[in-house]
């Protein structure tokens, strides 16, 4: 427990360093990278994600000794154990990013960590607020086939500091082999981007194995560089609104009138985007628009 400790501690302390290197690049080249504004609003986001976690911390932990308890299957070797703990977490972690693109109600929570213009290291603090409430869910599955729940929630830790770290425009393409197996911070310069040929790209937190696999992936493209933020961007940028505007634009649309019950599921299930009258688009339907 004190190493796994030791070891977060000393990535936490890197991000640090690696933030304020970029924010001495970003001053000295003159990049335009930071705001102040922005950057406020990134640390409050991660404030308001790390109280609900700290709040969910005994409930996550619970639900993931209730499901051990009950593990059919333990892995002895201890290299194979932490190996494929890694790869099926990071698979998790892309079924549940996918959800959170392709179901309104989740990208309402999720919509927040993509409401930023700007693209630094501080935006990959910009947390989706309430993830933590539902978040555990998905790591179940690795407590029932035998993964301790502090070697999950340990992982989970480690891999979210490479996600941090890939929030960055500093950093060009790397080795092709790198590229082939692992997020870099091309591919996630892509997933941000509100292009609709980058829309509901590359989800994945450590290994860009899943989106090769499952259809996900897209190169960052020299002659379409990413346009970060919303394909609508958010108007009033207060704390509130940055959290609650997707909310409030679902509600206006399942109270619309004179809507059948299973309309008014599809705006709460449905991809973002989706209308029962044509005046919005889902992603999917843009980029179908755009093929030649």
């Amino acid at each position: 427990m004190i190493l796994k400790e030791t070891i977060l501690t000393t990535f936490s302390i890197s991000i640090i360093v690696f933030i304020l290197a970029e924010m001495v690049f970003n001053q000295y080249h003159q990049k335009q990278l930071y705001t102040v504004k922005g950057t406020i609003s990134n640390f409050y986001l991660m404030c308001l994600n790390l109280g609900f976690d700290f709040l969910l911390r005994f409930v996550t932990f619970v639900a993931l000794s209730f499901a051990f308890d009950y593990h059919f299957f333990k892995i002895q070797n201890v290299y194979i154990y932490w190996f494929a703990l890694i790869v099926l977490e990071d698979l998790m972690y892309y079924l549940l990013h996918v959800v959170d693109h392709y179901c309104r109600l989740f990208w309402a929570i999720h919509v927040t960590h993509h409401s930023s213009t700007e693209f630094n290291l501080t935006v990959g603090f910009r947390s989706s607020v309430f993830q933590p409430f539902y978040r555990f869910l998905y790591f179940i599955p690795l407590a029932f086939i035998g993964f301790e729940p502090l070697d999950i929630l340990f992982i989970y830790s480690a891999t979210q500091i490479w996600g941090i770290l890939v929030h960055t425009k500093t950093i060009n393409k790397l080795h092709p082999i790198i590229e082939f197996i692992f997020v870099t911070p091309s591919h996630h310069r892509v997933h941000h981007g509100s292009n609709v040929e980058y829309l509901d790209k590359n989800m994945g937190m450590l290994l860009i194995i899943w989106d090769r696999l499952f259809g996900t992936f897209q190169p960052e493209l020299e002659s379409i560089q990413p346009i970060y933020g919303l394909t609508k961007n958010v108007e009033q940028k207060d704390a509130l609104n940055i959290v609650f505007h997707e909310w409030k634009a679902m509600w206006r649309d399942v109270t619309q009138s004179n809507l059948t019950l299973l309309q008014r599921l599809k705006y709460i299930f449905l991809p973002a985007g989706w209308s029962h009258n044509g005046r919005s688009q889902t992603a999917s339907q843009m980029r179908r628009q755009v093929k030649p």
